[in-house]
């Protein structure tokens, strides 16, 4: 059962401004496609990601610190930032009422303990402003989050194998040492 609180951004005015804007502007339905496209996901899935975007995007303006998101949803908020007509013109100044600005890590340790620290209180901000827990096939677990966040592969130049999937002489031929 949600809370009052939680329940109350339904009603938010930010959040029906949000709610209500076409993400990619003109573009939002070849939004979803591409999103779906480029990171191999079904449109469901694009479709899903694109709605925890949208409450990241609310999150991010009612925190009143810095947050971090998923690896999926900071991949629709890459997209949407190339829409920068719809982003920079439309979505901040009108739906927002603010800049959005995102800041990607430096590669140092520090950083990626402070991203860490972050996406555990997103998903705590999360479950206290939207009444439930972050859906963890989008929002993984903090331990998860950074294990793969950043590897991109062509799968037009590459065949991808889940290593279950492979008897354990070919995994052991092609595994890494340290791995």
């Amino acid at each position: 059962m949600q809370t009052a609180q939680a329940q109350s951004y339904l009603t938010n005015p930010l959040w029906e401004r949000i709610a209500a804007h076409m993400i990619g502007g003109a573009a939002a339905q070849s939004f979803t496609r591409r999103l779906a496209r480029e990171n191999l996901w079904s449109m469901a899935y694009a479709e899903a990601v694109v709605q925890e975007y949208r409450r990241f995007c609310y999150l991010a303006c009612v925190s009143g610190g810095k947050i971090t998101p998923s690896d999926a949803v900071d991949q629709a908020w890459h997209l949407h930032l190339t829409h920068s007509r719809d982003y920079w013109e439309q979505f901040c100044p009108d739906v927002l009422r603010r800049s959005l600005h995102h800041g990607p890590s430096d590669g140092t340790a520090a950083d990626a303990a402070r991203f860490a620290r972050q996406y555990a209180d997103t998903l705590a901000l999360y479950a206290a402003s939207f009444g439930h827990a972050a859906p963890a096939s989008i929002w993984p677990l903090p331990d998860d989050r950074f294990q793969t966040a950043g590897v991109r592969i062509d799968a037009n130049q590459f065949l991808l194998v889940r290593k279950s999937a492979l008897p354990g002489r070919l995994l052991r031929m092609f595994a890494r040492p340290g791995r």
